[in-house]
């Protein structure tokens, strides 16, 4: 084990679908020595996708993570799934990763996922390389993806290669630093290269793209500027100490460019990787919490002789058991060692810890600050979760997952699958925190929700092919909440007289619409003592248990305020449980006073179409109640972004396909909840009616 930090980098590889994120991950592999046969995707066969899934769809869904070697540094590469619907998993690769490479399409340039990617890891402060891959394809231009990744990322491209020929004539590349041309003759071997004097033509070009390179680089040096202004030429040397500064506080972003499916041109990503990406020991390390989740003000330093502190990223089912992956922030771990989960406030023992490459994994006895590996069977660890020393404990800032917005409704489609369906829906919930599943008590139906259509599309799949469990499957249901519009002031008494001691609780109150985003907020004002303070917590617990059920169509409210102002108790026959009936009561008879409305989740909606169906594009979006925010024409077609009401989104990539030919493109996010229109709420209220019907 090399323990020398500086010599580890650990990256992410990150990417619109269909960037060609998983080839250039195989490529990498490949070079690095970790793979003798490349695997194709486009044949179905790649090395880091192996759940059947992804093979089939041509997409990564799980992040799988490999460790490989370049130069004499030890690199662990994540590799990160493109589709929206898998956010989740690419948010939490980047708290893991130090830095990353963001691949873009040569033809494809800057499209809407990949914005949603950056804005990620633009908040996660993660330093990375542009990497623009795919220039042998028909319409691949490198200098406007560089234009796209100013105007649409408003990021700055510090361009370090140029193409030489492009599309089919795409031969090699420029190296600016030290203006020499690599060309790879052999598309089937990357490690057959030549390294020449560039085509004379582009002197002028490579000269013109060498002195922006310089004067953004020599920004981070104060003296080698002024020396630069004087007229002095600092040395490459000099040049990739600047470069590597204004990479690690995100100034800007080394670029490259390439073909990975043609091998041609990832030398130079792995030399950037080694030069520019921070090591672990680089990167700001992780604020630690307390048990309660305040800030402590101390931080996990990535440190091999601190105290241990690891967090669980990611869990994997795979044919060996359970795998836990695990980046370990500071201090070492062992084989044998029992280590605390701060989460469960249990401990556990690391039985076995491997190193994957893809599936495959070596044993190990002992890993260290900087790491990332997998421990084997561990029971009640879950993503996010904090890996401590038990004597030192300390939780690592916990991961904050999204609130799904879409539900199905499942069935197994014979009596024996009902437990083995119980079986593989809990070790789905462990290996991804945005996906839920609960059972509705009324009908006894099992509901799974997520974060939209595909998302719950391939969660079904792999109960079927992972798990050998056939569902029925219901319609798509939206999750709508209930909100109220007025302000009601009210009292309610709970009595009840029954032989012995009996229950009186009495509560004047005021019920309001809180701030949007709010949920459920509670004070109380009693003076005097007519309710005693003992009794407001029960109060304050009646009415959040409500909140639960709203009263037009039963889904949970949200944004309400309560004060308790007054009331009156008995001092024989008050009880907590009578003042928690007495908050129920109440919540009964106020909230239908209180203008209750529906609300529905609204999605943004970013939508990428040739010019030529635009107004197509805009009408059928106006047709589902989309609110039209921009439209921007790009090179290659126009990007729309709206916020459309999810429930008029079912379906929507079918439609999208048919008007724009297939060329079509579209991702979606949570945005908030908003009123729905009466006609729409009315609809909802009837059906939600029909369903409890039926149930009787």
């Amino acid at each position: 084990m090399a323990s020398d930090l500086s010599k580890y980098r650990n990256i992410g590889i990150f990417a619109h679908v269909d960037a060609g994120k998983t080839t250039t991950t195989e490529r990498i592999l490949k070079l690095t020595g970790k793979i003798h046969k490349t695997g194709e995707v486009h044949e179905g066969e790649s090395t880091m996708d192996f759940m059947d899934q992804e093979a089939e769809r041509g997409i990564t869904i799980q992040s799988a993570a490999t460790t490989c070697a370049w130069k004499g540094h030890r690199l662990n590469v994540i590799d990160t799934p493109g589709h929206v619907d898998f956010t989740i998993e690419v948010y939490r690769s980047l708290k893991v990763l130090d830095g990353g490479i963001g691949v873009f399409c040569g033809s494809g340039g800057v499209e809407p996922q990949s914005e949603t990617n950056w804005r990620y890891a633009n908040e996660s402060e993660v330093s990375r390389l542009i990497y623009v891959n795919k220039l042998d394809r028909m319409g691949a231009d490198f200098y406007r993806v560089v234009k796209q990744v100013e105007d649409v990322l408003a990021a700055t491209p510090l361009v370090m290669v140029l193409p030489i020929g492009i599309e089919d004539e795409f031969k090699g590349v420029v190296d600016l630093l030290t203006r020499k041309a690599w060309y790879w003759p052999d598309e089937k071997d990357p490690e057959n290269y030549s390294i020449e004097e560039p085509p004379a033509e582009m002197a002028d070009q490579i000269e013109e793209w060498r002195e922006k390179l310089v004067e953004t680089a020599v920004e981070q040096d104060d003296d080698l500027m002024e020396k630069y202004l004087e007229g002095e030429e600092p040395s490459v040397d000099d040049l990739k100490k600047c470069i590597r500064k204004g990479t690690l506080e995100l100034a800007f972003f080394p670029t490259y460019c390439g073909s990975s499916f043609k091998n041609k041109g990832l030398q130079l990503i792995l030399d950037a990787v080694v030069d520019y990406l921070p090591d672990p020991t680089q990167v700001d390390p992780q604020p630690e919490v307390d048990l309660e989740g305040n800030e402590t003000g101390k931080v996990a330093t990535v440190d091999i002789n601190g105290p241990l502190r690891a967090l669980a990223f990611k869990i994997m089912d795979d044919r060996f058991g359970a795998l836990t992956f695990v980046r370990i922030y500071s201090g070492e771990v062992r084989k044998g060692d029992t280590i605390l989960n701060t989460f469960t406030g249990k401990t556990e023992r690391v039985g076995r810890m491997v190193e994957m490459h893809a599936n495959d994994r070596n044993e190990l006895d002992y890993a260290h600050a900087g790491d990332i590996i997998a421990i084997v069977g561990m029971k009640d660890t879950q993503t996010g979760h904090t890996l401590c020393d038990p004597k030192n404990a300390a939780t690592l800032e916990p991961m904050v997952f999204p609130d799904p917005v879409i539900s199905i409704a499942i069935a197994p489609k014979d009596k024996g699958a009902a437990e083995k369906l119980g079986i593989a829906l809990g070790k789905m919930i462990k290996e991804d925190p945005s996906f839920r599943v609960e059972t509705d008590q009324d009908s006894g139906e099992t509901i799974m929700k997520g974060m939209g259509e595909l998302h719950l599309d391939i969660k079904v799949d792999i109960l079927k092919r992972t798990h050998n469990v056939d569902v029925v499957v219901g319609e798509p249901q939206v999750a709508y909440r209930e909100t109220i519009t007025q302000r009601v002031e009210d009292s309610y008494t709970h009595k009840k007289q029954s032989g012995g001691s009996g229950q009186f609780g009495r509560i004047d109150y005021i019920i309001e619409p809180g701030e949007p985003g709010s949920g459920f907020t509670f004070e109380s004002t009693v003076t005097g003592g007519t309710v005693p303070r003992e009794f407001w917590p029960a109060v304050e617990g009646g009415f959040k248990k409500m909140m639960n059920k709203g009263v037009l169509a039963g889904f949970p409210l949200l944004d309400v305020k309560v004060n308790l102002f007054d009331g009156a108790f008995h001092a024989v026959d008050s009880s907590a449980i009578a003042f928690e009936l007495a908050a129920m009561g109440g919540y009964r008879q106020s909230i239908p006073k209180a203008g209750p409305q529906l609300l529905e989740p609204i999605m943004k909606v970013d939508v990428f179409t040739p010019e030529d169906n635009v107004g197509d594009v805009i009408g059928d979006l106006n047709r589902r109640r989309g609110m039209i925010k921009s439209q921007d024409a790009g090179a290659t077609g126009v990007r729309i972004k709206a916020d459309v009401p999810l429930s008029e989104m079912f379906g929507y990539i079918g439609s999208l396909r048919t008007m724009t030919s297939g060329r079509g493109q579209f991702s979606m996010e949570f945005l908030q909840y908003s009123p729905c229109p009466r006609n729409v709420s009315d609809e909802v209220i009837k059906e939600v009616k029909e369903r409890e019907a039926d149930k009787k």
